[in-house]
């Protein structure tokens, strides 16, 4: 199923939802494309020394949302409000 997912789709519906005054919403704006990492888990950010002085993963929080039509999506957030990749809970 991961082939069908339009990612661009997927940020511009995480856009939508997020508050106006979000710093999160307009890093997601410029956002760099990722890859998958798996079956469920797209990945922005490369997580390979997650939570390590310098690395690029300093994760922050989790921020569930509920898609029409893909389910649950679970948005990794890092330090300085970076999307570090979108597990799709549906997928697992």
């Amino acid at each position: 199923m991961k082939l069908d997912i339009d990612i661009q789709n997927v940020i511009e519906f995480i856009i939508y939802i997020l508050p106006e005054d979000s710093i999160l919403k307009c890093n997601l704006e410029n956002i760099s494309p990722g890859k998958w990492h798996s079956k469920a888990y797209y990945q922005f950010v490369d997580s390979t020394h997650a939570n390590t002085p310098g690395s690029k993963w300093i994760f922050k929080e989790n921020i569930i949302l509920e898609h029409p039509k893909l389910g649950t999506l679970v948005l990794d957030i890092l330090e300085k409000d970076q999307l570090g990749g979108i597990e799709f809970y549906e997928l697992l």
